[in-house]
């Protein structure tokens, strides 16, 4: 029961970094998953959870005692506005969910792992072949304000002229815009090839958020309905907000939720939620859950935004690495709100940004791009942001260190992307070992001394190891397109 209307625990506290073990934790209430540890100097320990259902609650760590232990935890009693239980209640022969512990002397097989899907099966089968992509989305920028008829056609053609499939519209639409003016608004969107997703309340009465609409989702009566009707006007998405906790009754309507969604052909997006355990492959139409200190923040408080580098190079190794993570990524006004004449004031660079749409790994990528950028960014960055993908079939890690700077690599079919970002405020250079490059021409996108965005076309050396020099807080993407 804390939290912004009593909306926690949704996963959106700021992780512990370098900390000794047997140090209690900033709340005194033990960690959630996952949980990276470094042991001194002979590897890593990655720590998470995954396979868990409506049969079982979410677990977290506690904190640890004074020898370094730490004990599996179940949800605390405030959680979900005090109701539920915070055991498990299931008939014998009975299963736990898996606790996994992923290890290595070096980054790489954290990064890298696929746990978290390898031990679990799907549930039911998927109703339809579920198109991921990327979406525009107003309310991360614009804010409430934007909720209204003719801002959404303003990102539904953002998304029309950037090759996206999606635009998001957010909290308050019901009232704001109405069902009528919706059912125009898909209409509209179709005809310009974009899918909508709309956004909901969990909440009948475990939060206290008064955003609409609400009591849509939380019923199976009213959540059939409402996906008729959302199926029936051609609504592909939902995104589902405000869940508040981790006991069992919360994880059944999880569970709910994503099958109803499924016999409607709807895919879901969770959001203030629990950390997916293994859902992309139990659930089919399940497509990304936030769970993290998300992008909102960037624009909510200036110190988060001055965070923002730092963040993005432990994310790689910890949240996103056991689960996709809707941070909703890529600012590129300069200060993050409507005119820019107020709000938080990024200082990553444009390259940076861009780089972090291949550093995380979400299948729908919400996008934090306005309008007036496609008329402020040169061509070679909207051709960028027109062709990279959301999904991938490999991911290999190149370099890097939690809090000081990440290199990874991705690959969508026969193209690589290859990214670097400096989590640190000063000038550094390093040596990428990049054998799928290796003697190939690419596009790479790097940052001159604005901070701005150029393009130019490099041979990558036949033994693949390329120098790359990182400004503050900036970074360097290649790109290889063999198809």
């Amino acid at each position: 029961m804390t939290g912004w209307m009593a909306t926690k625990p949704s996963y959106e506290e700021p992780y512990t970094y370098n900390e000794s073990m047997e140090t209690a934790s900033l709340n005194g209430v033990g960690y959630t998953f996952p949980a990276l540890f470094k042991n001194q100097d002979k590897g890593w320990l990655l720590i998470s959870e995954t396979g868990v259902d409506s049969h079982y609650v979410g677990s977290r760590l506690s904190d640890g005692n004074a020898k370094g232990m730490y004990q599996i935890s179940f949800p605390q009693p405030g959680e979900n506005n005090g109701m539920g239980d915070t055991y498990a209640s299931l008939a014998l022969p009975a299963t736990t969910p898996w606790r996994t512990i992923t290890v290595g002397k070096d980054l790489e097989p954290i990064v890298e792992t696929t746990i978290s899907y390898d031990v679990v099966k799907p549930l039911y089968e998927a109703s339809e072949d579920y198109k991921m992509g990327r979406a525009t989305w107003s309310w991360i920028v614009w804010q409430d304000d934007s909720i209204n008829f003719d801002d959404q056609i303003q990102y539904i053609d953002l998304a029309a002229s950037l090759n996206f499939e999606y635009v998001l519209i957010d909290n308050w639409w019901d009232q704001r815009i109405g069902r009528d003016n919706m059912e125009k608004l898909v209409e509209y969107a179709a005809s310009k090839n974009v899918a909508v997703i709309l956004w909901y309340n969990s909440n009948g009465w475990w939060n206290d958020a008064p955003q609409t609409p609400q009591d849509r989702m939380n019923t199976a009566i009213a959540r059939k309905q409402e996906m008729a009707w959302l199926q029936k006007i051609g609504v592909k998405g939902i995104k589902v907000d405000f869940f508040g906790g981790d006991k069992q009754a919360t994880m059944a309507l999880y569970e709910d939720i994503l099958s109803d969604a499924n016999d409607f052909g709807i895919s879901v997006t969770f959001h203030g939620c629990t950390l997916p355990r293994g859902w992309e492959r139990m659930f089919p139409n399940f497509v990304t859950s936030e769970a993290v200190l998300a992008s909102e923040n960037l624009v909510f408080r200036q110190d988060a935004l001055d965070l923002h580098a730092f963040n993005a190079t432990m994310l790689p190794f910890t949240r996103n690495t056991v689960a996709a993570m809707d941070f909703a990524p890529v600012f590129l006004n300069e200060r993050l709100s409507r005119t820019q004449e107020h709000g938080s004031i990024r200082s990553t660079s444009d390259t940076f940004e861009l780089a972090t749409s291949v550093l995380y790994q979400s299948p729908v990528q919400h996008f934090g791009l306005t309008p007036n950028n496609l008329e402020e960014q040169p061509e070679h960055v909207l051709d960028f942001i027109r062709h990279v993908p959301s999904t991938w079939n490999e991911t290999q890690y190149i370099d890097g260190y939690p809090g000081k700077h990440i290199a990874m690599a991705r690959r969508n079919g026969n193209n690589w992307y290859v990214v670097a970002v400096n989590g640190e405020k000063k000038h550094k250079t390093i040596v990428l070992d990049l054998p799928m490059l290796a003697g190939k021409s690419v596009t790479m996108l790097s940052d001159n001394d604005n901070k701005e965005t150029q393009s130019h076309s490099v041979v990558i050396p036949e033994t693949g190891k390329v120098s790359v020099s990182l400004i503050s807080e900036g970074g360097v993407v290649f790109v290889l397109k063999e198809s």
